[in-house]
């Protein structure tokens, strides 16, 4: 199984959390468009030969793209790459784009699963991550997808500062009236050089409190269950069926080719990024070069990236497959600094794959930091 990732590092406006590459001029559109094809092209043999079973369109904002542009992306990977009869093939999208007209066109080219980045169904917070959209916008955005697409994954940030747990829970339940059946649901985070952290060492909002949305996040676990979902990774939860495959197969460390600036590759043994500028890329891709480096993947490297992928989901760490991939000494490694989390009833052992128990599940990063192997 391997995937196709296509960055469109293009947004209406930046969000106030956000860190990811993205340019709100969409002036070089057309040209990272041809560039996109081009590479696609210039790298098709880094995949394994087998068919590409999915396509994922992320940014930035994927829902920027019109139907033309996206078919002349299809044009290309369904020429030059071998693809699956029944692919998964996602865009992320703005409730603000979704338009009755722009669901009609998406429905009408190769998309098939929509992830919609709503994040509140609630102003205020909305207002506090310069979202593009509003509340209204948000429900109206589903409503009309839900009439085009099965597929729907929907996006939900909790430890808002300000968010209370009844907001919170508001949030979940109109999700759940509206009949989703893929949730991914993250805790908002402050990175460096982003708007957010400048307006809270300014004191002009308040400070993302740890403890409420820890509280927020078994609000989000407990409801879900209760409604049929399954927690199958820390962030993303799905009704049988529903799953993101895409997402599946990062986490089960599967290949996939990332195209687009900043883009992400890998292929078992190693890991490509392309240069984070959109005009750099576009003129590396006109020369026929590829704008990207190169990191060669150690064992260790290797191991350290199952464990902390595996830990994150419901697959486990098959401690079979510890052996057979990285050997005996990353068996025995593990074994013996997983003792202490067993002890304290974080960590748990199933027809020998280990996973992380429900007490331990928030805590799962630093539980995986803990086993990692250190050279």
């Amino acid at each position: 199984m391997s995937g196709i990732y296509i960055h469109i590092p293009f947004c209406k406006q930046a969000c106030h959390y956000c860190d990811f590459h993205f340019s709100t001029s969409l002036k070089k559109k057309s040209e990272l468009i041809v560039a996109l094809r081009k590479e696609l092209i210039l790298r098709k043999n880094e995949l394994p030969d087998e068919p590409i079973q999915t396509i994922y369109f992320g940014g930035g904002t994927p829902s920027l793209l019109n139907l033309e542009e996206l078919n002349a992306i299809f044009d290309t990977i369904y020429t030059e790459f071998n693809i699956a009869k029944n692919p998964e093939i996602t865009l992320e999208a703005n409730p603000d784009d979704l338009s009755e007209e722009k669901i009609g066109e998406l429905a009408a080219s190769k998309i098939n699963r929509l992830s919609i980045g709503v994040q509140s169904f609630f102003e205020e917070d909305l207002k506090l991550m310069n979202r593009a959209h509003n509340a209204e916008e948000a429900l109206k955005s589903i409503k009309l997808a839900r009439s085009k697409f099965d597929n729907i994954s929907v996006d939900l940030i909790y430890g808002v500062p300000g968010m209370s747990d009844e907001r919170w829970k508001e949030n979940i339940h109109i999700l759940l009236d509206l009949g989703i059946s893929h949730i991914s649901s993250y805790a908002l985070t402050v990175e460096p050089n982003t708007a957010l952290q400048k307006f809270i060492e300014k004191g002009k909002v308040k400070p993302v409190d740890d403890a409420a949305a820890a509280q927020h996040f078994e609000i989000l676990r407990t409801t879900l269950k209760n409604a049929g979902f399954e927690h199958y990774e820390f962030s993303n939860y799905g009704k049988p069926g529903y799953f993101s495959q895409n997402n599946t197969a990062y986490w089960l460390g599967k290949p996939y080719l990332g195209i687009g600036p900043s883009a992400h590759s890998y292929d078992g043994n190693c890991r490509k990024w392309n240069v984070a500028n959109n005009t750099l890329y576009i003129k590396a891709i006109e020369k026929s070069e590829l704008p990207l480096e190169i990191e060669e993947l150690s064992t260790t490297d290797r191991y350290n990236e199952y464990i902390m992928t595996r830990l994150r989901t419901h697959f486990g760490v098959d401690l079979k497959e510890i052996e057979s991939k990285f050997g005996k000494k990353y068996l025995e490694y593990l074994k013996e600094q997983s003792a202490i989390l067993f002890q304290k009833e974080l960590l748990r052992t199933e027809d020998n794959v280990m996973r992380i128990t429900e007490k331990g599940t928030f805590l799962s990063d630093g539980i995986a930091a803990d086993l990692f192997y250190i050279d």
